[in-house]
């Protein structure tokens, strides 16, 4: 498959888990992409392991605005464009219940989960280049999560920023966003460390998801395949949201 020929795509958090394996397939199918992620030497050997030639890395925080600049002049600067964006990087410092969580860390997470994503996909869309967004979203934006209640309550706000951008950026642009359960990465650990059986146990397809089961329909979504979607949020989930109501 070759989608992305010619084509390139700017993808935050990317050093590893979802937003690497994200850029893996477009790399696969022709992209060009940068990188972003806080560990330098991460983000570096992400770079060598897609390739010097299609791949390129701009160290920084999600929610630093001279950080963002420099990852989007560097992608004009590098590959000459930029049509594709995923807003990949997200924060959770908080972990138990909303009645002991620290003001501060819920200010951070919807700095970094929400702000960021809106300021990055307006100053990509300033290039005025750009074809199409995909944001990470999650499960935890559609139910109650207990534990991780604040970043359930960021991408909630997350999917609905993602409509309300699709519909004001139409027709050039299409925004759409992916809503994982839990996924095999650093990030989601604690959600299923020492107890894997048992968590997926409670999903259909009777396993948790990796990072993969996430590149393919994020892939999708960007290509003109996914030319007539925009302003959705597809449940990526192992089939866990139709047991909700049990």
């Amino acid at each position: 498959m070759s989608r992305f020929e010619g084509r390139v795509a700017l993808i935050t958090g990317a050093s590893r888990g979802i937003g690497l394996a994200i850029a893996e397939r477009l790399v696969s199918e022709g992209a060009a992409v940068v990188i972003t992620g806080r560990d330098r030497d991460a983000l570096e050997a992400a770079v060598a392991s897609l390739g010097e030639n299609r791949a390129s890395g701009v160290a920084g925080k999600a929610d630093d605005p001279e950080h963002r600049a420099a990852a989007i002049g560097h992608a004009l600067q590098r590959f000459g464009a930029l049509d594709h964006l995923v807003n990949n990087a997200g924060v959770n410092p908080a972990w138990g219940p909303l009645s002991e969580l620290d003001p501060e860390a819920a200010r951070k997470t919807f700095e970094v989960n929400v702000i960021a994503a809106l300021e990055w996909t307006r100053e990509a869309a300033a290039t005025g280049g750009l074809r199409s967004v995909v944001n990470m979203a999650s499960i935890s934006g559609t139910a109650a999560s207990p534990n991780i209640g604040f970043y359930g309550v960021s991408k909630a706000a997350l999917i609905n920023l993602t409509v309300q951008q699709a519909e004001e950026l139409a027709p050039e642009v299409r925004v759409n966003a992916l809503a994982p359960a839990v996924v095999k990465t650093k990030f989601s650990k604690a959600l299923y460390d020492g107890r894997e059986e048992a968590v997926a146990g409670g999903y259909p397809l009777a396993r948790l998801g990796v990072p993969e089961d996430v590149a393919g329909p994020a892939s999708f979504l960007l290509s003109e395949d996914a030319a007539w979607v925009t302003g959705q949020t597809l449940l990526i989930d192992g089939g866990v949201s139709i047991r909700q109501a049990e």
